[in-house]
């Protein structure tokens, strides 16, 4: 959930003396955050000198898994995109200056109000999908102060100094891309390549016709070619190997069945309880109580119709929900829509940021009802909304919430809009204050289900738990070395599993999972030692180092997956070409007891021949006027060996619109640009202190 979302939830009229304070903080400093010097605190990276605070990465960090909760994903999975993110920042930052690009007072409304305002999202109308400019500058003009200092801080930080880098990033990429541009004579020579067209005839002996088996690659065939291409083989970062063995800790069959066995004990008091809150309570539960309905799509537990069927009153399982038993009671049915819209009036009693009381109880419950009584004798709801309601978003729609479906509202609000009828209207408490409602539309209703749900945790045992760290601690206090490592799992019948490439700041590793207390280990120490063991989830491992791969030029072992297939077909071509007997294509056809092939049209911007597949060098062949009615050397391709004779060469005339053509070339050479940051990275000096931090 966005900050500004969460803000909103717990009282969204706070928000727009936040942005409007922010705003003008914005343009008295003529851009926040641009001559941001670097605070005394750790320094968790440099970026060309520009240095990357922990504290602040930190905030950003939080901010961005508050954003992604909703999605699921962690706090560790989103540490190495923010890192990569703010290094690219930074990158751009020293090229923005260098060029002097910049943002100034008059461009910030854009920028703030336009179509990539950062607070489009809160001002959208979800029916129509028009982003209300306009309700947002009267937002910003209507409050004139706020005294909330950290939240103007994070509407700043979090929205305002990133839609300014945005608009930095698009200047400087707009002026890199707009100067790039394409020869006329390169466009004319491609404009013609693709007329341009080839018939050959060839023979061939494809690799496949020699067995792998028969041809050994040796580690110094390998050296020897990384040697020769070195560019496709660097390592850029250290990663280090290691294996692994596992001593499980999860719940035993037997820690399962008592786990069942306590369910089931307290099965016939659940079902005879008159209170659920009141005995989930006493008992403890799992999956806390909802004290409303839902409908059968928005439930989703396992058995949920065999639950609805079972009648209210009555209890369902225990049944297997992950890693808990659970008991569910039916405690009612109504029939309710999936979604409704209703517009309220609030009167708020207290601050919703920080808790302060703006009013008491019976001040607001006095308001509220003079508000009731003006409405029931005609006044306008929309003028009273504007004057009286605390809900500074949905006053400026007339205090509407467009539809939202079930849950999704605080208890109160949510009951009432469901359990009434479209045209209801009403006074709810919420811990917000007082609102006056009026349910304005509604889906068509279905049946929806209030269920108590009684949970335990299926876990482990002390003495499962004992049983898994004594076995892992001894078998890593008898290993002291790699070799002893490997026999030991194999004297207890335990299998030595691989993580390789493991780097200095994952958090993950292959095969285990989330442990950077392991992953500073592996970097704390040196090949063939063997750890203590380490808890991770329900599980005890021990690890032993088997290997390192540093910064440079990559070692046979790494390279030998991507190198060994093509020094063997290197072997093979040499084998092949000797089999190759004659002057003519008759001759050679007859000597390898092959044919003679024909591939006509061969075009030189399409690098596939028909019935042998991508060969770019026999395509680049195919155009050679030396080789016209004459017979190529042998030529080692990607799929065998060949040689070639070209019957002819020809164009037909083109298809292709030149204009469009070469505005085509141009978006294909600019696309190139959008990855500049790797470029960019490559000649900047970056000083990452994340593996000594964290």
């Amino acid at each position: 959930m966005s900050i500004i979302q969460n803000i909103r939830e717990r009282g969204t009229w706070i928000i727009f003396s936040i942005i409007a304070i922010a705003l003008i903080a914005f343009i008295l400093q003529d851009g926040i955050g641009r001559k941001r010097g670097a605070s005394d605190a750790t320094t968790l990276g440099k970026v060309n000198g520009e240095t990357i605070n922990k504290v602040e990465f930190e905030e950003k960090l939080d901010a961005q898994v508050q954003n992604y909760a909703a999605q699921g994903i962690k706090r560790e999975q989103l540490f190495g995109y923010l890192w990569n993110q703010e290094v690219d920042r930074l990158l751009f930052k020293t090229e923005e200056n260098k060029l002097g690009i910049n943002v100034g007072t008059k461009e910030l409304t854009d920028v703030l109000f336009g179509t990539e305002s950062p607070f489009k999202q809160e001002f959208t109308d979800k029916t129509t999908g028009e982003f209300k400019v306009n309700d947002a500058k009267q937002a910003v003009a209507q409050i004139k102060k706020s005294k909330n200092k950290d939240q103007i801080k994070q509407i700043e930080k979090f929205y305002i100094e990133p839609a300014i880098e945005n608009r930095f990033r698009n200047k400087y990429q707009a002026l890199v891309i707009k100067g790039v541009q394409v020869p006329k004579w390169l466009v004319e020579k491609q404009l013609a390549e693709t007329s341009n067209f080839s018939n050959i005839s060839y023979v061939g002996v494809p690799y496949s016709s020699i067995s792998d088996s028969t041809i050994k690659v040796t580690n110094d065939d390998i050296a020897s070619y990384l040697k020769e291409n070195p560019a496709g083989f660097q390592i850029e970062e250290t990663t280090k190997n290691i294996g692994f063995v596992g001593f499980s800790a999860a719940a035993s069959s037997a820690d399962s069945a008592s786990a069942k066995e306590i369910i089931v004990a307290q099965k016939a008091d659940f079902k005879n309880a008159t209170d659920p809150v009141a005995f989930l309570n006493k008992a403890g539960t799992e999956i806390p109580y909802y004290n409303s309905y839902l409908s059968k799509k928005i439930i989703m537990v396992p058995n949920k119709d065999s639950i609805f069927n079972v009648g209210i009153g009555n209890v369902y399982g225990p049944y297997v929900d992950g890693k808990n038993y659970t008991i569910a009671k039916l405690i009612g049915i109504k029939q309710w829509a999936d979604s409704a819209s209703v517009r309220h009036i609030l009167i708020a009693t207290v601050n919703p940021t920080n808790g302060q009381q703006l009013r008491d109880d019976s001040a607001a419950k006095k308001l509220i009802d003079s508000i009731s009584t003006a409405i029931k004798g005609g006044a306008s709801f929309e003028l009273l909304c504007a004057k009286y309601s605390d809900d500074e978003s949905s006053k400026l729609k007339g205090g509407v919430y467009p539809m939202f479906s079930q849950g999704q509202m605080v208890l109160p609000i949510n009951d009432f809009s469901f359990d009434n009828a479209v045209g209801a209207k009403g006074v709810v408490k919420t811990e917000f204050g007082f609102h006056y409602m009026e349910v304005l539309k509604q889906t068509a209703k279905g049946p929806a289900y209030k269920i108590a749900y009684l949970s335990k945790s299926i876990i482990p045992s002390n003495e499962t738990i004992t049983a898994a760290s004594t076995a892992a601690a001894q078998f890593a206090s008898s290993s002291k070395d790699l070799k002893s490592f490997n026999a030991n799992a194999v004297k207890i019948n335990k299998q030595v599993l691989p993580a390789i490439g493991v780097k200095a700041n994952d958090f993950d590793i292959q095969g285990i999972g989330t442990s950077r207390a392991m992953v500073r280990w592996v970097f704390d120490n040196d090949n063939n030692s063997i750890s203590e063991p380490f808890e991770v989830g329900d599980s005890y491992f021990v690890a032993a180092i088997s290997g390192i791969e540093k910064e440079g030029l990559a070692s046979v072992e790494v390279a030998r997956p991507q190198v060994e297939g093509i020094i063997r077909d290197k072997k093979k071509a040499d084998k092949i070409r000797d089999n190759f007997k004659g002057k003519s294509l008759e001759a050679i056809a007859t000597s390898i007891k092959g044919n003679i092939q024909r591939a006509d049209s061969v075009n030189f911007n399409y690098p596939m021949i028909p019935g042998i597949g991508n060969e770019p060098k026999l395509i680049g062949a195919a155009f050679n006027k030396s080789l016209i009615n004459k017979v190529s050397e042998p030529i080692a391709a990607n799929a065998g060996v060949f040689v070639i004779s070209v019957n002819g060469l020809g164009a037909k005339q083109t298809q292709q619109d030149p204009i469009f053509f070469k505005d085509e070339l141009l978006q294909r050479t600019r696309s190139v640009l959008f990855r500049s940051s790797a470029a960019l990275k490559k000649i900047a000096t970056i000083v990452d202190n994340r593996a000594k931090l964290y």
